[in-house]
């Protein structure tokens, strides 16, 4: 069920409508920053695939809606394959850029969280191409704590990232 909140911005399941924005938004931070480590345009057909997947899996994928346009999506994979994993995942979010710093990220992380706990995810993880103070202080808002930091794990524009892991218990 949709979460509507007094300033006009609703979090919903994604639909099939919203695969055009989402792979808009998420190609800005491919083709822009190193916030991902994919370096071509995603199609919205791949985007479409990606939503059916963590559906597969029961998992959720959201979107951040305001006056009809997706402003940001977030969403959890599973951690790992391995059946032991099976309690585990890892979360993502991504805000439009004209959208950063409006609390957003925050909106759908409130819908996100409390959904992994009713799935009977035990373990929530994101990680944080680094540095990314933003990213950072969402997490730890969310009572997420720095459990790894990987050294120059990421290659992209011709250099090297760090990668950390925040991780949270629900």
């Amino acid at each position: 069920m949709p979460s509507h909140s007094p300033d006009g911005t609703t979090i919903r399941a994604a639909e099939p409508v919203d695969v055009t924005s989402v792979a808009a938004i998420y190609n800005h931070y491919v083709a822009h920053t190193v916030v991902t480590f994919e370096e071509q345009p995603v199609s919205a057909a791949e985007i479409a695939r990606r939503i059916d997947d963590v559906r597969s899996a029961l998992l959720p994928w959201l979107v951040a809606e305001e006056a009809g346009r997706v402003v940001g999506y977030a969403y959890a994979t599973m951690w790992k394959a391995r059946s032991g994993y099976r309690f585990s995942a890892e979360i993502s979010v991504y805000l439009a850029p004209e959208d950063i710093g409006r609390g957003i990220g925050s909106k759908l992380y409130d819908r996100l969280f409390p959904l992994l706990q009713a799935r009977g995810i035990h373990a929530a993880i994101g990680g944080i191409a680094l540095p990314n103070e933003a990213s950072v202080a969402l997490h730890e808002k969310f009572a997420m704590r720095k459990v790894a930091h990987f050294q120059e794990t990421g290659f992209k524009f011709d250099r090297w990232v760090d990668v950390g892991y925040w991780q949270r218990t629900l």
